[in-house]
């Protein structure tokens, strides 16, 4: 099952949202609602890729690309995602969903996505996605400075860098 409901909520919630710096976290509250949950009664898996998406539409409505994105009619394309599982979210347990831009590249812009309860630290992802104009690819550089930000990115922690290294390894070998 998709969030849709939890979309349109969300949606509504972006109205008056303060705005963010680029290199800021955005932070969204959620429960996990007893749909959300496998067979262990604990938050499904697959059901983290899924906030992991409504977390990046409000960080890009946070950091003002939202508008971009829509006035400019830009895709989005998501490259890779790596996600570490560190305790259970158990059924109506609240948790917030962190995210920050951590760097870019010619190619990807590069997100960290935390899920934390009460503070402490439940799962960790990383996730490279892109923007298409058209078709065409649109650097990292040109999406910052479209937000004004004319700066180097930010240097790429060691463990995104040796992630990154391993999906090239897999591209390599298909």
């Amino acid at each position: 099952m998709n969030l849709y409901l939890r979309l349109v909520i969300l949606l509504l919630r972006l109205i008056g949202l303060p705005r963010r710096g680029l290199l800021e976290e955005s932070r969204v509250a959620f429960r996990v609602l007893p749909t959300d949950c496998d067979v262990n009664l604990h938050m499904n898996n697959g059901r983290y890729l899924s906030f992991m998406d409504l977390g990046r539409l409000h960080f890009v409505a946070q950091i003002g690309l939202l508008g971009v994105i829509l006035r400019r009619r830009w895709g989005a394309a998501l490259g890779a995602a790596e996600i570490n599982f560190i305790r259970p979210l158990a059924p109506l347990q609240k948790f917030e969903l962190v995210t920050r831009l951590v760097t870019w590249d010619e190619k990807y812009g590069y997100v960290e996505q935390r899920f934390e309860s009460g503070g402490v630290l439940c799962a960790h992802a990383y996730v490279k996605g892109l923007f298409l104009d058209r078709g065409a690819r649109v650097s990292g550089p040109a999406v910052a400075l479209e937000l004004g930000y004319a700066g180097a990115p930010p240097p790429m922690p060691e463990e995104l860098r040796i992630w990154t290294e391993l999906g090239n390894v897999k591209k390599q070998n298909a």
